[in-house]
């Protein structure tokens, strides 16, 4: 069972609770974001992940290359670990880039249960200098990752253009990564607001 540190609006600690409690009664808890991206001569291309279909919230879904909740007890920068254990990669925390906190609330139901999630993201970046295809995706969250050119991703959360061609790998019944081309649209992302996507895809393209 998992178990989260709980907090008032202003993020005063008030407890813990497990991760259904949580989102049951919409308690504020914390969560760790990671986009990496990929330098490609003056281009650059963001990393996003897509969510399993079994997934209890946004099954297939594009999302954060590599995100989590931080469990109770656990620091941010303790959370680094979520980008070895979705990606296969293994990063230093002092590698990261800080791009800010994000708080985030929203209702929907899972199963006919309500779910009401109150975060609190602290979001980074990261420059990786591997090729897609040496990532171990992790199973059980991650059904694949594609990148796409930042200038093109940011074009699409303004609303200047409607889809962005992507390439990616996927598993293939053996569970080796294979090669895959995806045609991406905004709607098709975990519903958060415009202005986080385009504003991470503009603070990303001055890295490096």
């Amino acid at each position: 069972m998992e178990i989260f540190d709980i907090y008032d609006e202003q993020m005063n600690p008030i407890g813990t609770a497990s991760r259904a409690e949580v989102h049951k009664l919409g308690h504020w808890h914390q969560t760790f974001h990671c986009w990496l991206i990929r330098r490609d001569g003056s281009r650059r291309y963001v990393w996003f992940q897509l969510r399993q279909a079994g997934k209890d919230t946004y099954p297939d879904h594009y999302d954060i290359t590599a995100a989590g909740h931080l469990s109770a007890g656990e620091t941010v920068r303790e959370a680094v670990r979520e980008i070895e254990e979705e990606l296969g990669l293994s990063a230093d925390f002092e590698q990261l880039v800080p791009l800010g906190q994000y708080r985030e609330e929203s209702a929907s139901e899972a199963g006919g249960v309500p779910f009401i999630d109150r975060e609190l993201s602290h979001v980074f970046g990261l420059v990786c200098k591997v090729p897609l295809v040496s990532l171990k995706l992790q199973a059980e969250e991650v059904a694949g990752v594609y990148e796409a050119e930042l200038e093109d991703m940011i074009a699409l959360f303004e609303g200047r253009i409607s889809e962005v061609g992507a390439q990616g790998v996927e598993p293939a019944a053996d569970g080796q990564l294979q090669l895959a081309q995806r045609t991406v649209t905004a709607s098709r992302f975990v519903p958060r607001e415009s202005s986080y996507y385009a504003g991470i895809f503009r603070s990303l393209a001055q890295l490096g």
